[in-house]
């Protein structure tokens, strides 16, 4: 089974990504030890599970071995193993320091024997830094607001996901400088974040939904093909085949609802609707996407909620020797900066058969 323990009833009191992301402390053998309450979800076309759900988990494991009065300033997280939704997780806190201001802790998570991700944390003690600050942040742009009662479509699982999203359409997507675009969305929890989550559960939100989309910036400010076409390939398809039949099946009205879907991909299905064959087609096929590591830097960590409306921004700098890094800015609807991330992930073009 997917969980080491029977996983009890969902908590009507609790939020969807509460419940999804709660852990069980193994007390009797280690009281540092947590492992995956619920089941893990695999993306369509994935090698692995969400990989927001291991950041967010070793981050509730972790916020449970410090004090009340310290909340997490910043993470540094690598992806080592894709981690199976087949069987549990196992969680090790190590308590590297606990000082007057600050404490840090790592976290692994192990499957198999082998360590799947890790992260090293660092919190601080509210209120020490005194009186007198030095304060500025990088502002908000001025971008369409969040429209109540909508959601992005997901062919692969409805709309009953842990959060809600929103994209906008791609800032400066007719230049040809990739590094100039920027792609947009509006993000929250789904349902309503119970008191006794504390803000604990809202850092622990954000984090999981901070690897919405992320390091697949890289392939939507190039406008390259990530549905594969292959039906017979020694490659793992970046989606599955049965997404794309999904799509290939919709008209146009119901593709342009689904924001999963950008323009170019729009121009490749009707194409690929009319005959025309992948080979035919000049626009690259991303071969091999997936995460290396993730840093996440929490500003104003108690002052936001999670299950209200966070606009997220992204741009990548660079792209090169088949990796790619994406920076994101996350606000609050009012403005209010709360995290600054950086992923860096492999981002492979499908070759040819005669260049393998």
């Amino acid at each position: 089974m997917s969980t080491l323990l029977r996983p009890p009833p969902g908590r009507s009191s609790q939020a969807p990504i509460e419940n999804l992301l709660e852990l069980t402390q193994l007390s009797d053998i280690d009281p540092d030890l947590f492992t995956n309450t619920r089941p893990l979800w695999t993306p369509p076309g994935a090698r692995g599970i969400f990989g927001g759900a291991a950041i967010a988990q070793t981050l509730s494991a972790a916020q449970k071995t410090v004090p009340r009065d310290f909340t997490v300033h910043s993470m540094h997280c690598y992806f080592v193993l894709a981690g199976s939704a087949d069987i549990p997780i196992i969680y090790h806190v190590e308590r590297v320091r606990s000082g007057k201001s600050f404490a840090t802790r790592t976290v692994q998570a192990r499957q198999r024997g082998k360590v799947i991700f890790t992260t090293t944390m660092s919190f601080v003690r509210q209120n020490s830094a005194g009186d007198k600050l030095v304060e500025h942040a990088y502002p908000m742009p001025d971008v369409p607001g969040p429209v109540e009662d909508m959601d992005d479509l997901d062919v692969s699982g409805g709309t009953q996901g842990p959060f809600q999203s929103q994209r906008l359409d791609i800032e400066n997507n007719d230049s040809e400088h990739a590094h100039v675009k920027k792609c947009r969305q509006w993000v929250k929890a789904r349902g309503i974040i119970s008191p006794e989550g504390g803000h604990e559960a809202h850092l622990s939100a954000i984090a999981y939904m901070s690897d919405s989309y992320f390091v697949g910036t890289v392939a939507r400010v190039h406008k390259l093909w990530r549905y594969s076409t292959l039906r017979e390939s020694k490659h793992k398809s970046t989606i599955d085949e049965d997404v794309l039949k999904k799509l290939l099946a919709m008209d146009d009205v119901e593709l342009k609802r689904l924001n999963i879907v950008d323009e170019a991909d729009l121009d490749r299905i009707r194409r690929l609707k009319n005959g025309e064959t992948a080979v035919e087609d000049p626009i690259p096929e991303i071969g091999m996407m997936v995460s290396l590591d993730h840093t996440i830097y929490f500003h104003n960590p108690r002052t936001f909620r999670a299950d209200e409306w966070i606009f997220t921004e992204m741009e990548t700098p660079w792209a090169g020797d088949g990796r790619g890094v994406v920076h994101q800015r996350m606000y609050t609807q009012d403005g209010v900066l709360i995290a600054t991330c950086v992923q860096e992930g492999v981002v492979r073009l499908r070759q040819t058969e005669s260049k393998l």
